[in-house]
């Protein structure tokens, strides 16, 4: 079996080992030390500073993404959401699940998101932004500058999934005044599914979370927080995950190397696309995925062939695109010749 999924995506020979052994019991110091490197160690891939809280919450990338919208705001508050797909459609359910007032800033497929977008808005009612930043059911990456200084200019705080964009797009949650990044494993980290991660600004933390009543239990931040002062978590962790992402990014010496092998691969499998006479969006694309067009509408035929004849997987695309698109990954442990294999195989069924 072979993945160029989005996640799980190929993981690497040392995160087998780790997951072929037994677990430790947790609430030790041998532990709390191992979460304290790891929570360090992902501040300086983040490009924030020490003073960043980072929290490990056992539950799916939605779970962190639930947790920061419902702990951050309330119905005093106004969100802009921008929503150009399944999971900017997300942040839209959270923020309406918890009475949350937003407007949605509405990115049709193929369009790129840009200043224009915005020009209806009175962007100083609002008092947060939601964005994923790469946006991973059409694979478009938004211009994180140009959100920066809408949110920056107006008085706005920024809250970005970066669920698929890390160490595959560069990323400074310092430099673009970021309050608060959505993380989780099984992307680019490229470990076992089921641990997502909150880096959110202290400031940010001190003003909108310390001091508000809790709304919920499993997802409250400020026990989190807490309880990560010691190395902990306040319930159980997902042990075993943890123990992978400390031993992954023991191998991940900077956020940019590991930024620029993605983009290698992805520049790579882009110009070999090009001789299948398949096409790609006009828009800019994050370096995690390419999103291919079948102009014979036959991505779904293709999608199962892969699967079928070769147990190779590519991500199929839902909805109206289904039969035009296929999503192709190119994060994980994929070297070029694993593509040129991809390129066969698809050659062979188209």
């Amino acid at each position: 079996m072979k993945l160029f999924t989005v996640g799980p995506t190929e993981m690497y020979e040392d995160t087998f080992e780790v997951g072929s052994k037994q677990l430790p019991y947790f609430r030790t110091n041998e532990f709390s030390k191992i979460v304290l490197e790891t929570s360090s160690k992902m501040k300086k891939l983040l490009y924030t500073n020490e003073d960043t809280k980072l929290i490990f919450i056992t539950g799916s990338g939605s779970a962190a993404m639930e947790s920061i919208v419902s702990n951050s705001f309330n119905k005093e508050d106004k969100l802009l959401i921008i929503n150009g797909g399944t999971f900017g459609a997300r942040f839209k359910q959270i923020s309406e699940i918890y009475n949350i007032p937003y407007e949605t800033v509405d990115v049709k497929y193929g369009e790129t998101l840009n200043i224009e977008h915005f020009k209806n808005y009175n962007l100083k009612e609002f008092t947060g932004m939601l964005v994923n930043i790469d946006e991973t059911s059409t694979g478009q990456l938004y211009d994180i500058e140009l959100l920066s200084k809408i949110c920056n200019d107006n008085g706005i705080d920024l809250v970005v999934d970066a669920i698929s964009s890390f160490l595959a797009d560069e990323y400074y949650m310092d430099k673009y005044n970021i309050k608060c990044t959505v993380l989780s494993t099984q992307k680019a980290l490229s470990i076992s599914p089921g641990l997502s991660i909150l880096a959110i600004n202290n400031d940010f933390y001190e003003r909108k979370i310390k001091n508000k009543k809790p709304i919920n239990l499993y997802l409250n931040i400020n026990e989190h927080v807490v309880n990560m002062e010691r190395g902990q978590t306040p319930n159980t962790p997902a042990v075993g995950i943890i123990l992978e992402l400390h031993e992954r990014i023991k191998h991940i010496d900077s956020a940019i190397d590991e930024v620029n092998r993605v983009k290698e691969n992805a520049i790579y499998f882009r110009n070999k696309i090009k001789d299948l006479g398949l096409e790609t969006p006009s828009f800019p694309l994050s370096n995690a995925l390419t999103p291919i067009i079948f102009p014979n509408d036959n991505a779904k035929e293709v999608f199962e062939y892969l699967k079928n004849k070769y147990e190779i997987y590519v991500n199929p695309t839902g909805g109206e695109m289904g039969n035009k698109s296929l999503r192709v990954a190119h994060i994980g442990n994929l070297k070029k010749e694993d593509y040129d294999i991809l390129i066969e195989k698809m050659k062979e069924v188209l």
